[in-house]
């Protein structure tokens, strides 16, 4: 994965190939034998909004993972017009590889127009400044940890608030879960909303699955468990500034049958509500 911000802003410029085809590269460097879902998700939606008036603004998309990307080759993105109103446009992008489409997303675009409004209030919570970096929890499990963590995913800055994982008394388990962290991009990024909002897709496949396994004490990348993302909706409800910070409030009602389902409420440092975030994905047990 990028290592820069930069390399994200490169990763979500993406090469128009012809109308509605556009061609997203892959990082230079990468130890991931599959291609992050987040990049995927988010050069998506760059294709799709490549095809909407610059007064069009996503508010929600919808993705199904189909297949493991292959991060050595280029990933072509076909955007289907499914239809153009006065106040919503509806794009539908299929994503290919080696002749066979390994993800599809549908996404909604609505002209800004005023209307009711209310929102959920933002739990309290420690500030970002008093949350630990994940950077360094990983680098407590090891040097080479710390240096995959470095080399994949600085570009994002993301302190860990906590959870209600039951490490000592059994009973938490019966909690509904949660987890919850601070991010924002480790930089500045350009003043377009629409690479904010491909920038805060990229980041939030990132964490959410971890939700569903937080009852279950395991963390997601534990050798216990093989994990993987099915599909991914976000609801956009206000402006996202991606390079300011975020808290990805993240709950879990329900694991079965191998799956994880992991809700999450996204909110500004100043408590708006920006985004509501879904996921469900494979959480197989791996015994042995």
């Amino acid at each position: 994965m990028p290592a820069s911000l930069d390399e994200v802003v490169h990763l979500l410029d993406l090469e128009k190939l012809e109308e509605g085809l556009y061609r997203g590269s892959q990082p230079a460097q990468s130890d991931l034998v599959r291609v992050f879902g987040g990049q995927v998700a988010a050069q998506a939606l760059m294709a799709a909004q490549n095809t909407v008036p610059d007064d069009r603004f996503v508010h929600s998309m919808h993705v199904y993972f189909i297949l493991g990307g292959d991060p050595s080759i280029p990933i072509v993105y076909d955007v289907e017009n499914v239809r153009d109103g006065r106040s919503f446009m509806t794009r539908r992008v299929a994503a290919r590889q080696h002749g066979e489409i390994i993800f599809y997303m549908t996404a909604s675009f609505q002209v800004d127009e005023p209307g009711w409004d209310h929102q959920d209030a933002m739990p309290p919570v420690p500030s970002p400044d008093e949350s630990i970096s994940l950077g360094d929890l990983v680098a407590q499990t090891g040097e080479k940890a710390a240096e995959r963590w470095k080399r994949e995913w600085s570009s994002f800055d993301i302190r860990y608030v906590g959870d209600n994982r039951p490490e000592d008394d059994p009973q938490r388990a019966l909690v509904p879960a949660v987890q919850r962290l601070w991010f924002r991009a480790d930089g500045t990024l350009p003043a377009s909303r629409p690479l904010h909002n491909a920038a805060f897709a990229y980041i939030s496949d990132l964490s959410l699955l971890g939700a569903s396994l937080v009852p279950h004490g395991v963390v997601i990348g534990s050798p216990r468990v093989k994990p993987a993302s099915l599909d991914h909706t976000i609801w956009f409800h206000r402006p996202i500034a991606a390079d300011q910070w975020l808290l990805y409030d993240q709950t879990s009602p329900s694991a079965s049958g191998a799956r994880g389902l992991s809700t999450a409420r996204v909110f500004s440092l100043d408590g708006t509500l920006v985004a509501t975030v879904a996921q469900e994905g494979l959480i197989r047990r791996v015994d042995g």
